[in-house]
């Protein structure tokens, strides 16, 4: 009776272990019933074709042009890994190609680099256009609202001053490149009216960084992005630097040197040279170590002559025991600047756009945009590559060491 009893529950165990071994071959095994889309980006458009006719899919075919050899899919309607559903609709996205001479592309093409200082809630002025001062260095909300929209309608899109100093030009395929930075670290530069209940700030709608946060919502393909330089008050809201500096470099912005205290360093020391420079790059260490470009804009654009002693000491010093190495220098000067794959670049000497109305004299927007019709960077779409008409292939200079195309 014993050994029938042990018998009996050998069998129950064996039949245990079966079902537990039968769910889980059943769990891990795929289902024969389960399609999961797969990446169709770069492959041919035959290829998509079988896919969809072996998956039952409806398949819509938009052409674009795109940097990739034409008939090659550069985008899905689909997220690759998700189960798709018989008669569900695909869209896939085709390259076209880049008819290189249909877009006039030119990456040996000009560059504005817009240079701003402060924007001004008001409409009412007694000087030319969007200017609040007779020289135009301050600019109604209202004149820069106008000019970011002149830029987007005009085929402009907005990199980082970082990435056109080390020729990474990211732009779509017959647009140009364009770079704002606003001087002086000013207050309506961005305005914080409060913290919200998570200690996160609140910014002024009316001021610079608002707006341009406006345009970033309105416009997402605009880039939007600028380079702020600040001086040692930074954005002279001492009870709000530190979230303002942090938040800025979080949200895609960018911050630079303009001298400790504005400097005109052509009445100034070397030593007083290396510690307006120094002082600033260590107060920026001590809010976003690691996170500020090392960029100067030149207060009052002194010195006015790269031979001048002081500029040695603004490019490479050392302040306190600590040393400090400048990327770029910027100026104030009248017109766009050449790209950064020209013979003439020069990263420690950068002109810069006024951003101010003169009635198309002076190299104000007006003057500098209608230049740049016929001289702007048009770019090819892919960042890896320098492209350029034939007959200017001898003018570049590859120090980036990019793939070079001609036609």
């Amino acid at each position: 009776m014993k050994r029938k009893l042990r018998i009996d529950r050998i069998i129950i165990v064996v039949i245990i272990l079966i079902l537990v071994i039968a769910g889980i071959i059943y769990l891990v095994k795929p289902s024969k019933e389960t399609n999961l889309m797969i990446d169709l980006t770069n492959k041919t458009l035959d290829e998509a074709k079988t896919f969809a006719q072996e998956h039952n899919l409806n398949l819509v075919i938009e052409e674009e042009n795109n940097v990739l050899e034409k008939d090659k899919i550069f985008k899905q309607s689909i997220e690759v890994n998700k189960e798709i559903k018989e008669n569900e609709t695909l869209i896939i996205y085709v390259s076209l190609g880049i008819n290189y001479e249909e877009l006039q592309v030119n990456e040996l093409g000009e560059v504005p680099i817009m240079m701003y200082h402060g924007i001004h809630n008001i409409t009412d002025n007694e000087y030319t256009g969007g200017n609040v001062d007779k020289d135009g260095y301050q600019r109604t909300k209202e004149a820069f609202v106008k000019d970011l929209e002149f830029y987007y309608n005009s085929g402009y899109r907005m990199i980082r001053l970082e990435d056109y100093i080390n020729g990474i030009i990211d732009v779509e395929a017959g647009f140009s490149p364009i770079i704002l930075t606003f001087d002086d670290g000013l207050e309506n530069s961005i305005r914080v009216t409060g913290l919200d209940e998570n200690g996160e700030i609140i910014i002024d709608p009316n001021s610079a960084v608002g707006v341009l946060e406006e345009f970033k919502q309105k416009y997402p393909d605009f880039n939007v992005t600028a380079t702020f330089f600040v001086n040692g008050g930074l954005f002279n809201q001492s009870e709000y630097n530190e979230k303002i500096l942090n938040w800025l470099v979080s949200h895609g912005y960018d911050i630079g040197n303009h001298s400790y205290s504005h400097a005109d360093f052509t009445t100034i020391s070397q030593e007083k040279s290396a510690q307006e420079i120094g002082s600033l790059y260590n107060l920026l260490d001590k809010y976003i170590p690691g996170k500020y470009v090392n960029i100067v804009a030149l207060p009052f654009g002194s010195p006015y002559d790269k031979s001048h002693e002081n500029f040695s000491v603004i490019l490479n010093g050392i302040y306190n025991g600590q040393e400090y190495k400048t990327e770029a220098a910027l100026r104030v000067g009248w017109m766009p600047e050449t790209s950064p794959f020209s013979l003439n670049f020069d990263k420690t000497f950068l002109k810069r756009i006024r951003a101010w109305d003169d009635n198309g004299n002076d190299w104000d927007i007006e003057k500098s945009f209608k230049y740049l019709e016929d001289n702007r960077y048009i770019s090819d779409g892919d960042k890896n590559t320098i492209t350029v008409p034939q007959n200017l292939e001898e003018k570049v200079n590859n120090i980036y060491n990019l793939n070079i195309k001609t036609y």
